[in-house]
């Protein structure tokens, strides 16, 4: 099976830009652990199980991986690991985000390194910024990396919520972000 990535070219009005899109159902893939330290067999096996299963793409390192009780040195090592089991089988959308812009740049880079196709990045925890907080935010790790950016809002994990017309206007602005990941249940936000 092919990766899913597709890439289209559009006219934004004075440029050409390549706009990327994701298809179809991502897993979004656990940490498997044992004896306190990543599991590498279990989290392979996951990742051809996935592949097998006919999965589209892989999420690692997102809200169900638990990136939030993982090292820096951990969250890396899950993303090399599924990037070398899935072996550009299917494209790879690894979590990358922070409530803080450098560490969120700092951790898509490194997976960039790896290969992704693109990064998850969520509303920032914690701090709770205002709507022009979060263009600031999202419009930083899309310019400062260069990777398709798929946002990811889930205000009940963050006290942050991601409203429409800042999507939109993030979307419109920023070549590389591409997508929402909309994790409030709201059918509306769906349109």
């Amino acid at each position: 099976m092919g990766a899913k990535r597709v890439s289209k070219f559009v006219w934004d009005g004075s440029t050409v830009r390549a706009m990327t899109t994701f298809r179809g159902a991502y897993t979004a893939l656990v940490t498997p652990m044992k004896d306190g330290r990543v599991d590498d067999a279990a989290l392979t096996q996951l990742v051809e199980a996935q592949i097998a299963g006919g999965i589209d793409g892989l999420v690692p390192c997102g809200t169900t991986g638990e990136s939030s009780t993982l090292s820096h040195a951990e969250h890396i090592h899950v993303v090399e690991v599924v990037m070398k089991a899935a072996d550009g089988r299917v494209p790879v959308l690894a979590g990358a985000g922070s409530n803080s812009t450098r560490e969120a740049i700092d951790l898509a880079r490194a997976c960039k390194e790896l290969g992704v196709a693109g990064t998850l990045q969520i509303t920032p925890y914690y701090n709770r910024p205002p709507q022009d907080g979060l263009i600031a935010h999202f419009e930083a790790i899309a310019d400062a990396v260069g990777l398709p950016v798929v946002l990811y809002n889930v205000p009940g994990r963050t006290g942050a919520d991601l409203l429409p017309a800042t999507v939109k206007r993030l979307i419109d602005d920023s070549p590389n972000i591409c997508a929402i990941k909309e994790a409030t249940g709201s059918a509306q936000r769906a349109e």
